[in-house]
Formats: C-alpha cells, structure tokens, sequence
C-alpha cells in the first residue's frame, strides 16, 4: 500500500512565478537607456565643472582677462603680408615744420678698410622728439587800491589761472593740469601714474593731494558746462543708459552714465535705483531710454524704452550651452526670434523691403512671440527666461516702429567701459567731493570727445578764463 503523503520533514515546493520575455527585454532596454542617460549626466556634470573652475579662476584676476584661450599651434604671422598685391607699405608722413637743422658730414676716413672717402649725394631723415622740459613763469603782479571804494585790486595776466598769492602763489600751469586730467579722468591712469608721466615726461615735481585739490579746483570752473550737459541730457530725444559698481571711500556705490546724440553724462550716487537715474534725467523725462532691461528704469513713466536685445542674446546663447536637450528649444527659438527682428531692420535699411512690409513682418514676429510666451515652461532657467520676456513684452521691438533707434545700449557701454578701466586700475575714490570731481571731468572730456572737439584747449581756455564761461560743447537753444 503506497503511502498518500510525503515523509515528515520536507516541505512541498513553492509556486514560480512565470515573466513573458517581452517584459524582460522591455525591462533590459529601460536599464539600458538609464544607464545611458548616467553616463550624459556624468558628462554634463564634469563639463559644467570645468567651467565653475574656469570662472572662479577668472573672478579672482586682478584685471581683465586677456586670455583668448589655448595658443594655436602654427598661428599666422602678425602684420602687413608681403608683396605689393597687399597694398602699398606706409611710413610716417614728412614733418611740415623742422625746427632744428644738422649737417651730418662724411667720416674722414672709412671705418671698414680705412680708405679715403668720396661724397657723392646727400640723403636726409627726420626725427620726432618731445622736450623734457618745465617752463616756469614768474608773474610780477601789480597791487593797488581803489581811490573810492578802498578796496584791493591787483592785475591780471591772460597766461594766469588764478588770483592767488601768498601761500597758494606756486601753482600747476593749465596745460601741465589739462594733461594729468585727461590722464586720470578718460585714459584711466592713478594719480600716482599721472604724477610719474609728468615727472618722467617734462620733469615736473608734483604730489599726489597736489594733483587732487587742483584737479578739484578745475572741476570747480567746470561745472557750469557741467550743469549744461545735465540740462541737453533731459531734453534729449534719445537716452542709453547703463551703472556699474564704483567705490567711494572703500564703500559700493554706484556710476551711471546717460549718453545722448551730442552729449555724455555721468553721476556717481549711492544707488542704482529709480531716485538715482533721476538725479540725471529728471522725472519728467518723456523721450526714448534704451537699457538693460533693469526694472528701475521703467518707472520713468512718460518715457518710451528700448530693451536691449544684445543682453537677450547674450542669455539665450549661454542658456543654449548648458541647457538639456529637453529645454534647448526655447532659448534658440527666441535667439532665432529677435536675430529676425535685427535682420528685418537691416533689410528695410537698405530698401530690400517697404515700410508697409515692414511693419506687416513686425506684426507677424510679435505674433509669434505672443503665441511662445503662451506655452508653460517645465525648465527653471526657461521659465525665468519666459518671465523676463512677458515683462520686456512691449519694449522688444520698439526699433522696428520707431525707425533709426537702436536696438541696443551699446553706446552705453562704451562711455561706461572707460570708468570700469579705471575702477580696475585705481579702485575709485576715497572722498566725495573726488567723486564729484571724477564725474564732472569725466562728462566733459568724454563729451568733446563724443562731438570730435579738441579738449585739451578748451580746458586750457578754461582755466585761463577769470569768470566762469560753459564751454561750447554745450548746445546752445538753436
């Protein structure tokens, strides 16, 4: 009889589950796939690495970085290639003046072989040289006294710059002042720079707080012009403007600058806000701002604005190189959208296209943007992008309908690159009443060099005025 149950002690055996092979494959191209995109993100974290590491390398110089980068391996030679089919080869033109003529004679002999000499022709060669030299004027100044009025009165020589005698009786000479501002106000050189130039240059012994209290003084008969440009500023049509960071006594402040068709304006102020940008232009201000998109200058009310589209482009490319491929659509999209907009611009320019197709382009290009700010963005940095863009909306394409605006602040940003210079070099300045100062000379060197005026003489011309005059880079009312 055959036993109906199995011995003691042994347990029956579990149940298998059966899996499809098509849910093993499907699971083994899932892994696959992950283990994929691990390896991307390797890849990513350790590019987005190199370029932390390169950045914060780059933070850390005390100037600017020059560097372009690895050296190429068989660079170009520099300059001009020879052969005449790469134009004509230059030297510097003949002098129109000489003030001093020598006579360079043949040797008595020859220094080869020691033979007699023949003459036979004359070439001639000229030679550029600076004076190293400081003329110093004595002025012998009558005084005297008023018959009715009892008063002192003392004469005045047109080479003079001040009244002052006694202690303040040796002073610079309004060229020697000109050229050290020019110097330390629009080449960016410090005041202990300014002073070795003059000192190497023409042997001029001056101090540092020397330069400073007469570099105030100047900026003192300078500030009426000063006022004038404010003034041209306000009721200019059009205005870039642009602020950087600037130290005043070792603290933030801030520089702005607005810069018009004919004239440049700075302002050092402890801000960068609203209140600021109106010391400049005024509350009322009713023309055209082009800037960087900061939202303080939206609140100039009366005023139509132009965002800057070279910054959105900026963004959009530096987005594109760190964006996932998920999230690389937008950004070049919108690169895409505003280089079509620079580019219809261009087109009108030179009459490829009318004002009618023109402004039907415009329509159809705000159109667009209108229907891709529509859409939600899952990607943070698209998203904060998407944002910015709604509130710049209605200030993209103001070139396109205002013909002749710029579509960037770069003027802006070049009057301001000058001061970021000397910021870098000198570190800015440690009163401020030397803020000031910076900001007056600096707007009207700047201007003269806007109008292609030569402000080396009108400064000098300033100086040597016994009254205070505004320089005629100043618009007059016509």
């Amino acid at each position: 009889m055959r036993p109906t149950g199995r011995p003691a002690g042994k347990k029956e055996p579990e149940a298998v589950d059966f899996v499809p092979k098509r849910e093993l494959d499907q699971a083994e191209q899932q892994i696959h796939r992950q283990q994929r995109e691990i390896e991307r993100l390797k890849q990513e974290v350790e590019r987005l690495r190199k370029e932390l590491e390169a950045a914060l390398r780059a933070s850390k110089r005390q100037a600017a970085p020059h560097s372009r980068g690895t050296p190429k391996r068989n660079p170009k030679r520099p300059g001009r290639k020879p052969g005449r089919r790469y134009g004509r080869q230059t030297c510097r033109p003949i002098p129109a003046r000489v003030d001093e003529r020598i006579a360079v004679p043949l040797p008595e002999s020859c220094p080869h072989c020691g033979g007699e000499v023949e003459s036979k022709s004359c070439e001639t060669q000229y030679q550029e040289e600076i004076v190293r030299r400081t003329v110093v004027r004595r002025f012998d100044i009558a005084v005297g006294c008023c018959r009715d009025c009892q008063r002192r009165v003392q004469g005045r020589h047109p080479l003079q710059t001040s009244d002052a005698v006694g202690v303040g009786r040796v002073q610079l000479g309004p060229e020697a002042l000109t050229l050290a501002a020019i110097l330390n106000k629009q080449m960016g050189l410090s005041l202990g720079h300014t002073r070795q130039v003059l000192c190497y240059g023409f042997g001029l012994e001056v101090s540092r707080g020397g330069l400073y209290r007469a570099l105030a003084r100047m900026a003192g008969r300078a500030e009426p012009t000063y006022d004038g440009l404010v003034e041209t500023a306000r009721q200019a049509p059009v205005n870039g403007m642009d602020e950087t960071g600037w130290k005043v006594g070792g603290r933030l402040q801030w520089l702005h600058v607005a810069v018009s068709a004919q004239v440049t304006v700075y302002a050092i102020l402890p801000g960068r806000g609203y209140e600021q940008s109106v010391m400049i232009l005024g509350a009322a201000y009713d023309g055209f701002l082009i800037h960087d998109g900061w939202a303080p200058y939206y609140r100039f009310q009366f005023a139509f604005h132009q965002s800057c589209l070279a910054h959105l482009l900026k963004r959009c490319r530096e987005m594109a190189q760190v964006a996932p491929p998920a999230a690389l659509a937008f950004p070049r999209a919108v690169e895409h959208l505003l280089q079509s907009g620079l580019e219809l611009r261009d087109r009108y320019e030179v009459g490829e296209i009318s004002e009618h197709g023109m402004r039907t382009a415009n329509g159809k290009l705000e159109a667009k943007l209108d229907r891709m700010l529509k859409t939600r963005r899952r990607n943070p940095a698209n998203h904060r992008l998407a944002r910015h863009l709604e509130h710049e909306q209605l200030w993209l394409f103001t070139f396109l309908h205002c013909f002749g605006l710029d579509a960037t602040n770069n003027a802006a940003e070049r009057a301001i690159r000058g001061m970021v210079i000397a910021r870098k070099v000198w570190g800015g300045n440690r009163t401020w009443k030397g803020a000031r100062t910076h900001q007056i000379l600096a707007s009207v060197l700047r201007t003269c060099w806007q109008q292609n005026k030569d402000a080396f003489t009108r400064c000098v011309r300033l100086l040597r005025t016994p009254r205070a005059v505004i320089l005629d880079i100043v618009p007059g009312p016509g």
